[in-house]
């Protein structure tokens, strides 16, 4: 089965990018090229289980296995050492890329506390969007019982736009609910 997502966005969405930036080619148009999904867990520097229940619940909200980041530098204030795990990242493309925005529009963002739409500035000015979010609950996969804690998560969303317009406009097209 393929993302209805990705249909909609060959089908509907990239004829409408091209009419409004008057692009010549179907390879101008900006498409999402991956998400990175990064959950820093600072608290595994004292106790290493804590980054295993951080790495299952990441693995079950993307669905596919997270890779565990490291620690870069040695910082003492934090009881840090180079090459210690202190959180997990996943990176999404195609399929499953499609699917967790479709679930991640759809889903999960509405099921957010007194939510009004994601912020219209955290573009990058290279037309990548990042979402920073509180809790790990508001995804179906996660079962209230069983979290120990509430852990939050950077959602980056990589495209190919030239400039801020063009992946907003992109992003709202996919159906990004943007603060109005």
């Amino acid at each position: 089965m393929t993302a209805r997502m990705k249909d909609r966005y060959l089908n509907e969405i990239t004829p409408a990018l091209m009419q409004k930036f008057n692009y010549t080619t179907v390879m101008q148009v900006p498409k999402v090229e991956k998400i990175v999904i990064n959950m820093g867990v600072g608290e595994a520097v004292g106790n290493s289980k804590i980054l295993d229940v951080a790495v299952d619940e990441l693995q079950r909200i993307a669905g596919q296995k997270p890779v565990v980041t490291r620690a870069k530098k040695s910082i003492a204030g934090f009881k840090l050492r180079e090459g210690m795990p202190i959180g997990a990242k996943v990176t999404l493309r195609g399929e499953r890329m499609y699917h967790f925005m479709d679930k991640l529009f759809n889903v999960a963002l509405p099921r957010v506390r007194d939510f009004r739409g994601v912020s219209n500035k955290a573009f990058d000015g290279r037309g990548n969007y990042t979402l920073g979010l509180k809790d790990q609950l508001i995804f179906p996969e996660i079962e209230y019982d069983k979290v120990d804690k509430i852990r939050g998560m950077d959602i980056v969303v990589v495209t190919t736009a030239k400039s801020d317009e063009e992946a907003r406009e992109l992003l709202t097209q996919l159906g990004m609910p943007f603060v109005k």
